[in-house]
């Protein structure tokens, strides 16, 4: 099973800077509730993750 974890980030996307804002189970929840909570602007940056349930992996 896929999961997608979305992020906001700087402009770099540098990992010291994301904060988790949710976990969803399709790309397109995740992009939606970017939207609706207005992550996206001219400081920041959206990043959605794949990522398999139960694979134990770095991301």
């Amino acid at each position: 099973m896929k999961l997608f974890i979305l992020y906001q980030t700087d402009n770099w996307k540098s990992k010291a800077s994301r904060v988790c804002f949710g976990i969803f189970d399709t790309r397109a929840k995740a992009i939606d509730s970017a939207k609706w909570q207005e992550l996206f602007n001219h400081n920041s940056e959206v990043v959605v993750l794949e990522v398999t349930l139960n694979l134990f992996e770095e991301i």
